[in-house]
């Protein structure tokens, strides 16, 4: 495990440096200058060019490309265009929602769509399970942005329970409270993952019931929830693990439009501004880190196999 450990790490670096390149690239492509951008488009092509040599984007790309490169080598992004701010303490400070609402979410539909899969999957062909199954597809297939505009309807502007936008956040204003602005930005992310999570365990688990081991397992009269919980859980488990930590990443990029649609100003809604913005520090800063998350979790997942399946060998 340790050498594997080392492996992965050492694979993630040549990774990263791929992905830092594919960036430069592709967000240097995106039309617009950003010169032009922050000066309006009444300004004169000389104090257009003047703020682009200033910038240094009047330098080829390859020179651009290693001048950042050597920068975050250093752990230094540099600094926004717009803000003039440190590119990492810009993205710290908008990292407290876009985390928050990862962890619960994540928190949430992983024991509701376990629970609910494991339940349908003891329950198989009955009424509660075709109940389920058929809401959870439901879920599973309704878009993000319909579900969080329609919880916004119904508890936000109906019931008057939950607030529609913002997040004051509870850092700056040590107000645990603030946490309700969050609440239904997280069952946006939560109802429809949930259900396909169940679906996911359902399936998972009613394949690892039908083994030869499980029955084994019965035959010696061990109790139905041993069965269940000791022997069938922890097989099931690994697929779903693996779903689980591809969901969390997932819900990253899905902050795009969960924070827009709930005015939340967390790291989607900065990767949206940059992008209007061209604010080429901050945009390339923020897809590294999201791509370095994926690295991560899906690193974290194979430790994890290996911890509930100690069949698993790393060679």
């Amino acid at each position: 495990m340790t050498s594997f450990i080392i492996r992965r790490f050492l694979i993630m670096l040549p990774i990263m440096l791929l992905v830092g390149i594919i960036c430069f690239l592709l967000i240097h492509l995106i039309p617009g200058n950003p010169a032009e951008l922050m000066l309006g488009s009444e300004a004169d092509a000389n104090a257009i060019a003047t703020l682009t040599k200033k910038m240094g984007y009047d330098q080829p790309f390859y020179v651009q490309f290693f001048k950042w490169l050597l920068m975050v080598v250093k752990g230094d992004f540099g600094s926004s265009i717009y803000s003039h701010q440190p590119v990492l303490t810009l993205i710290a400070h908008r990292a407290e929602a876009s985390i928050l609402i990862a962890f619960v979410a994540t928190i949430l539909f992983t024991i509701i769509g376990v629970s609910v899969g494991i339940i349908s999957a003891v329950k198989r062909n009955s009424w509660l399970d075709q109940f389920t199954m058929t809401l959870s597809l439901a879920f599973a297939s309704a878009p993000s942005f319909w579900i969080g505009l329609n919880l916004m309807l119904v508890f936000s502007t109906t019931l008057g329970w939950f607030p529609s936008s913002g997040f004051p956040g509870i850092i700056e204003t040590g107000n645990v409270m603030n946490l309700k602005y969050l609440i239904l930005p997280c069952l946006t992310v939560t109802i429809p993952s949930s259900g396909l999570i169940a679906r996911l365990t359902r399936s998972f688990f009613l394949d690892i019931m039908a083994m030869e081991y499980i029955t084994t397992a019965r035959s010696k009269g061990l109790r139905e929830s041993v069965v269940l919980i000791k022997h069938a859980l922890r097989n099931a488990a690994i697929p779903v693990v693996a779903v689980i930590g591809s969901y969390f990443a997932e819900i990253v990029s899905l902050s795009v439009v969960i924070e827009t649609v709930f005015n939340v100003p967390g790291v989607g809604r900065l990767v949206v501004e940059s992008i209007l913005q061209r604010d080429y520090p901050t945009l390339q800063a923020l897809l590294m880190l999201i791509a370095g998350l994926y690295l991560l979790i899906n690193f974290l997942c194979d430790i994890i196999y290996a911890v509930l399946d100690p069949r698993i060998q790393y060679d």
